[in-house]
């Protein structure tokens, strides 16, 4: 009797055993399969939302937002720079941009540098400079490329390293020869001439003195003695002085030659002062508006220069054309600078330049019609 009760008990047990068996069974198959269909729906969910991120910075350029260009000219009261930086301003805000115009108080390298850092920080579109030296600028200029800026040179060019293309306002071996063809004439052949430029790093400068010094191996100068080289660093007061210093020097001195803008209006107004019209003569590159007096008084017969203002402008074309992707600095690529028509980016010894036109004399003939335009 114990044995069947022991044996009933035995198979109800093992009955409810398996009872329990099976239903953990079937409850472990519910989350086996929610697992399996929940990570089939959130992969097929999660990339859609990063894959739709990156679209909106791609669609900003065509949204029609204002770049922001900026140009560091050498320093501040520089007439030619002044003029050079609106026509910058034309042509950039004439293509529906924002042009941002800095200068540093002194013509020095370091001062340009600092304004460049600034300008990396803000994040501009692009920077144009005219250096006041062509390799103490290129790490920082360097520095902006890699931060995506757009760098070119004007008037005063930077190393072909720190600039994706240089505006070059004539070319340099015409504007180095013809002043000193321009004293040549002007001392009747013979006689001693100096010349008092901007800053001793001044590519631009050292570039026209260069092919002033190849101009004078011809052997019809052999009569002409180039006696100093004086730098007024581009400052008024110190061009006025480098001026009186080389009359005191050198007191048989036939001409001066200026090709810069701050230092023969300087050299003008001494010669003017000292009564030496027709004895010291001054020939260089001068605004038709500072020079007027001295080319009519006599004593600076006749000048050159470019349009600061179209040189200005065509740089500000230019970093738009950069800028919007229209051209990379490449030789062989050609885009339209606004008023000025086509251009093309030409190669130059390791770099790339884009040049405005010939250099343009001015004298008694023509200074009316141009003083008033700049």
């Amino acid at each position: 009797m114990k044995s069947k009760r022991i044996l009933i008990l035995t198979l109800v047990l093992a009955f409810l055993i398996s009872s329990v068996l099976a239903g953990c069974g079937g409850t472990a198959e519910t989350p086996s399969q929610e697992p399996a269909e929940q990570p089939a729906e959130q992969p097929a969910e999660q990339p859609q939302e990063p894959a739709e991120e990156p679209a909106e910075p791609a669609e900003q350029p065509s949204a029609g937002e204002k770049m922001r260009l900026a140009l560091i000219v050498k320093s501040t009261g520089n007439p030619f720079m002044e003029k050079m930086a609106e026509g910058f301003q034309e042509a950039v805000e004439e293509a529906g941009h924002e042009a941002i115009v800095r200068a540093p108080d002194q013509p020095t390298a370091e001062l340009q540098i600092q304004i460049i850092e600034e300008l990396i920080a803000q994040n501009v579109d692009a920077i144009a400079v005219s250096a006041n030296d062509p390799d103490a600028l290129q790490h920082a200029l360097q520095k902006a490329m890699d931060n995506g800026i757009k760098v070119l040179s004007l008037d005063s060019a930077v190393n072909a390293q720190s600039r994706m293309v240089h505006i070059q306002q004539a070319d340099p071996e015409r504007i180095g020869r013809v002043q000193v063809q321009a004293a040549y004439e002007m001392i009747g052949g013979e006689g001693q001439i100096a010349v008092l430029s901007a800053t001793s790093q001044a590519t631009n400068q050292n570039l026209w003195i260069e092919w002033m010094k190849k101009e004078l191996e011809d052997p019809k100068y052999e009569k002409v003695e180039l006696v100093k080289i004086a730098y007024g660093d581009d400052l008024r007061d110190k061009s006025v002085q480098e001026t009186e210093g080389l009359l005191q020097t050198y007191p048989d001195l036939k001409c001066i030659i200026a090709p810069t803008t701050v230092g023969i209006a300087a050299a003008g107004k001494v010669l003017t002062d000292k009564g030496l019209a027709g004895k010291v003569y001054l020939t260089g590159l001068g605004l038709p508006s500072e020079m007027a007096e001295y080319i009519k008084n006599g004593v600076c017969p006749w000048m050159y220069l470019w349009n600061p203002i179209d040189l200005g402008y065509l740089a500000g074309a230019a970093g738009v054309a950069l800028a919007d992707g229209t051209i990379t600095g490449a030789a062989g690529e050609s885009f339209t600078a606004g008023k000025l028509g086509d251009r093309e980016i030409v190669q130059v010894d390791d770099g790339t330049e884009i040049m405005l036109g010939d250099p343009f004399k001015f004298d008694a003939d023509n200074i009316d019609e141009w003083k008033d335009v700049y």
